[in-house]
């Protein structure tokens, strides 16, 4: 299985894209979170990730950094895949019910209807409730409410084939409630918005989000031996890389990442 970080920046990044990424099975991916824009088109293109080879698209929730890349994809898919008989079988999207309703209203309102004709026929929203497990891309993914209090959202774990446990937490810090789903990952991907020595200047607990010290201190508490950071501020995003794992090594053990836009793992 393959992890490709299409985006790792937070809501109002320019220079990199907003947080996203890919998992892949040799020319089958599951998509999680699409970004806030038609960017999400332009990365997929770079990564080379058809868009007829996407039938699994996860929405985290609301916001519209995570949501309305989508809209693009239910655009495209629909008008120059669906439309054109370019495309095989059924897209889903997975999403709690309040923002599938969202997503159709949002979709109704902006896209032709030679597209949203589509919708419980070839295009498919998929409800997802807490503790409960989907097949994708043959594997077993169990969802979990994160228990937020900006925006319902759902975080995942899948059990990969190879028998790794991968686990996304969402866009907020890690809530002790889900222990009984994260506990034996061995992938953990963990919102940073920040350095901790910069938290004055970016104030995340304000934004509900966590600074590398805490993302990387809980990792070592629950022994992840795999963490991926993003969901970052951009002012150091040339040196992004050295200067979060240089504070995150002092607080975490295992194999610390934090990738950069397009950045591919083996899983």
């Amino acid at each position: 299985m393959k992890l490709t970080i299409l985006g790792t920046g937070n809501a109002t990044v320019t220079e990199c894209y907003n947080t996203c990424f890919a998992l892949s099975d040799g020319n089958r991916h599951f998509l999680v979170d699409t970004g806030g824009g038609n960017r999400i088109l332009k990365v997929l293109k770079d990564t080379g990730i058809q868009l007829e080879d996407i039938h699994d698209i996860f929405i985290t929730h609301e916001h519209i950094d995570h949501l309305l890349g989508v809209i693009w994809l239910i655009r495209m898919i629909g008008q120059k895949k669906i439309g054109q008989g370019k495309y095989e079988g059924n897209l889903r999207i997975y999403c709690h019910e309040e923002l599938a309703r969202s997503i159709r209203m949002i979709a109704e309102l902006t896209i032709q209807k030679k597209v949203t004709k589509y919708f419980d026929d070839r295009i498919l929203f998929v409800p997802v409730h807490h503790g409960e497990t989907k097949e994708i891309l043959g594997c077993p993914v169990t969802f979990f409410d994160i228990f937020s209090t900006k925006a319902k959202q759902f975080g995942f774990t899948m059990l990969l084939p190879n028998g790794v446990k991968f686990t996304c937490c969402g866009d907020e810090p890690y809530n002790e409630k889900d222990y009984e789903f994260v506990k034996g990952s061995d992938w953990l991907t963990h919102e940073a918005f920040c350095l901790y020595g910069e938290a004055d200047k970016f104030k995340p607990y304000e934004k509900h989000h966590s600074t590398v010290k805490e993302a990387c201190q809980l990792a070592e508490e629950l022994q992840i031996p795999h963490l991926i950071l993003y969901h970052t501020e951009e002012m150091h995003l040339k040196e992004r890389k050295e200067l979060y794992t240089r504070e995150g090594r002092e607080y975490y053990h295992g194999k610390l990442f934090v990738p950069d836009d397009l950045e591919v793992f083996e899983l």
